[in-house]
């Protein structure tokens, strides 16, 4: 949340004309509610178990896609097995501090999602997890999408030369 999973997706679709599937409309697409309704009025786990679906439906889809994938999912052992054989996988780093400004008031967010202090826990969590299924690393603090879009096109162009 706040890393800039949609917006850098956005731009891989205008570099590749590839489609994408965003986890947050999945949501929707599965529910009819958002994402932050679901956390609010069902839990966090309600709303894992739908973004872990929606991840699934993602991949049923037939390739090239450029899938957004919710950062919870890393915490679940069959998504993080599921994402190694997925495809390239790309986190997007970014600081608690960096993540808090980019999610602004948390309108249509979680209401942890101002918490700087839950931000933090989350990344310390899940640091290892994603160093796991990483393919490529990239700090998005001061990049700008663009920027990361064409370093992950890059890193693809060069996994598959290689």
């Amino acid at each position: 949340m706040g890393s800039g999973k949609t917006t850098i997706g956005r731009e891989l679709v205008r570099a590749t004309g590839w489609p994408m599937a965003d986890n947050d409309d999945l949501v929707r697409q599965l529910t009819g509610r958002e994402p932050s309704a679901i956390a609010i009025e069902d839990g966090e786990d309600v709303l894992h178990d739908v973004e872990a679906a929606a991840f699934v439906a993602a991949l049923d889809r037939p390739p090239p896609l450029i899938v957004t994938v919710a950062g919870a999912m890393v915490e679940r052992t069959e998504i993080r097995d599921r994402l190694r054989d997925a495809g390239h996988v790309v986190w997007l780093r970014a600081r608690p501090e960096t993540l808090r400004a980019r999610i602004g008031t948390g309108r249509g967010r979680r209401p942890e999602a101002v918490d700087p202090a839950w931000l933090a826990a989350r990344a310390a969590e899940r640091e290892p997890l994603f160093e796991a299924v990483a393919d490529q690393v990239i700090d998005v603090d001061h990049a700008e999408p663009i920027q990361v879009a064409a370093a992950i096109l890059r890193s693809i162009e060069e996994r598959s030369a290689g």
